[in-house]
């Protein structure tokens, strides 16, 4: 999607020469040419980005950045003349995400353009694989496969459910009301002896694979998938 930029500078030649060198990277870019037309473009256009020049008329720099901090976290970067170490900081305290003396390079600011839009964009939420991986057997709820002793397991999505969902706790145990409410739902109106076919078959595919797990009846309660120290799996198993 298009990033819109919005120039609030008066001077125009600054202003023209921004506006080029920004749209050939591709940005949709607005200009103004004092600080209140600039504060009222903002709130009219919601831009990506504004480049702020500190010393302008109606409004200054610092007050517009002031104005558009009470409401919005929009990124901000100001543009000014003055080098002094107290005009960036008066520029930073008022909600500036970075500051550039004048006169300055344009891929410079370019780079710095990026750079701020990049660490103001909301973080993609990282999808979290479901694979779990223990001594001679890999769970793989994404493929959909059963590894067992380095051998794919034909194996129906039930019995995939329960094992991935008992392994990914290991040690903790369920009960069989637990278990068919996580695994077939809370609608489910079968018998809770469906948990224990259903963990009988699963068992027959695992049986004495690895003597550093198991899948455990604790009776009385119900399931376990219980898991003891071992180099391949040292927290109980490895989620990737």
């Amino acid at each position: 999607m298009t990033k819109t930029v919005l120039i609030v500078e008066d001077d125009l030649h600054i202003a023209d020469l921004l506006e080029i060198y920004l749209k050939k990277e591709g940005y949709r870019v607005e200009k103004a040419t004092d600080g209140g037309q600039g504060l009222n473009m903002y709130r009219t256009l919601k831009p990506d980005l504004v480049l702020l020049d500190v010393m302008m008329p109606v409004m200054d720099g610092w007050a517009v950045c002031r104005a558009i901090r009470a409401d919005s976290q929009t990124p901000i970067i100001m543009l000014t003349a003055k080098s002094e170490t107290s005009d960036k900081v008066q520029g930073l305290r008022a909600g500036a995400d970075d500051y550039i003396t004048k006169p300055f390079e344009m891929k410079e600011l370019l780079a710095r353009v990026e750079a701020v839009l990049r660490r103001s964009a909301p973080a993609v939420p990282e999808k979290k694989a479901r694979r779990l991986v223990y001594d001679k057997l890999i769970i793989d709820m994404d493929a959909f496969e059963l590894i067992v002793n380095g051998k794919k397991i034909d194996t129906p999505p039930k019995e995939m459910e329960l094992l991935f969902y008992l392994a990914s706790s290991p040690n903790r145990v369920y009960t069989r009301n637990q278990l068919l409410d996580e695994i077939w739902g809370f609608e489910y109106f079968g018998d809770s002896r469906t948990v224990d076919v259903h963990v009988k078959r699963v068992r027959e595919k695992l049986e004495d694979v690895s003597e550093y797990w198991r899948l455990k009846t604790v009776w009385g309660v119900g399931y376990k998938f219980e898991v003891d120290l071992c180099p391949e799996a040292s927290d109980g198993g490895t989620e990737v």
